[in-house]
C-alpha cells in the first residue's frame, strides 16, 4: 500500500516538474535532465563510440528539449520524448560520420572507455552487436522500456523489436559462450 502511494507521488511529482518546465521554470527542466542523465548517456554510448560524439549528442538533445518542451503534448511521455530526440541526434551524428572516417576512430580500443557497467564481457558483447540490435537491447534491458514503447521510439513495428531482441539474445549467448551453461543471455542481461 505504501509503495503504491510512493510511486503515485513520484509520478505526480514528475508530471508537475514537466508542467513547470513547460511553463518556463528552468530549475524544473534542469531537475528533469538531471534525473535522466544516466539514461541519456547509456543510450548515446550504445549508438556512438566516441566520447566527444556522445557529449555532442547529449548537448544537442538537452538544447532541443529545452527549446521545444512546450510542444510536448503529454507530460507523462517526457522521458520517451527526450530519448526520441537523443536517438535522432545520434542518427544525425552517425550519418555525418559515415561520410568521414578518421584514423583516430579506427585506433581506439573498446577497453579505453570508462564506464560503470559491472560485467565488461557483457558490455563488449553488447557493443559488438549491429546498431539496430544494440539499441533495442540497451532500451529494453538497461532502460526498462517495454517493447511497445521501443517500437514507437524507433518507428518500427513491435514485432520487429521482439525479433531484434530475440536475435540479439542469441548472438550474445553465442558470443558469451553460454551454450553449455545453464544461464542464458536474458538472465545475464537482467542481472546488469
Amino acid at each position: 500500500m505504501k509503495l503504491t502511494a510512493i510511486l503515485n507521488t513520484n509520478i505526480h511529482k514528475k508530471k508537475g516538474l514537466v508542467a513547470l518546465a513547460k511553463s518556463g521554470d528552468n530549475e524544473a527542466f534542469s531537475t528533469l535532465i538531471h534525473e535522466n542523465k544516466r539514461n541519456l548517456y547509456r543510450i548515446a554510448k550504445a549508438m556512438l563510440y566516441q566520447e566527444l560524439d556522445i557529449e555532442d549528442a547529449i548537448q544537442y538533445t538537452i538544447l532541443s528539449a529545452f527549446q521545444n518542451i512546450k510542444k510536448l503534448k503529454k507530460d507523462e511521455y517526457f522521458r520517451t520524448w527526450l530519448i526520441r530526440i537523443l536517438i535522432n541526434h545520434c542518427n544525425n551524428i552517425l550519418r555525418i560520420r559515415k561520410r568521414t572516417v578518421s584514423l583516430d576512430q579506427l585506433s581506439i580500443p573498446m577497453s579505453s572507455y570508462e564506464d560503470t557497467y559491472k560485467d565488461m564481457d557483457l558490455q563488449e558483447a553488447v557493443f559488438s552487436l549491429k546498431e539496430e540490435l544494440r539499441i533495442v537491447i540497451i532500451l529494453f534491458y538497461y532502460e526498462d522500456l517495454p517493447s511497445k514503447e521501443i517500437a514507437k521510439l524507433l518507428k518500427v513495428p513491435e514485432g520487429t523489436v521482439r525479433s531484434r531482441l530475440s536475435i540479439a539474445r542469441k548472438l550474445l549467448q553465442k558470443q558469451l559462450n553460454l551454450e553449455n551453461d545453464n544461464l542464458d543471455a536474458e538472465d545475464i542481461l537482467n542481472e546488469s
